[in-house]
């Protein structure tokens, strides 16, 4: 994993551990962080998207050459 995204990562994970899906329905992390829905918070459908965005550019040529933009 690239360490432009791996902030992005732990950020998402330790949203997700806090939200109900994983507390209350005992799911795991990636069927919680798949799922759209009201036991995920919005702030962690956020940062699924900037994570996602984030490799995504890692993937992108141009990108690739100038780097990720800091987030």
């Amino acid at each position: 994993m690239a360490k432009s995204c791996k902030g992005l990562a732990m950020e998402l994970v330790k949203c997700l551990s806090d939200s109900s899906c994983v507390k209350e329905e005992k799911r795991s992390y990636r069927d919680c962080a798949g799922e759209k829905g009201p036991s995920i918070p919005s702030e962690c459908a956020g940062l699924r998207e900037t994570y996602f965005n984030c490799k995504r550019g890692q993937l992108d040529m141009r990108t690739r050459i100038r780097g990720n933009k800091g987030y």
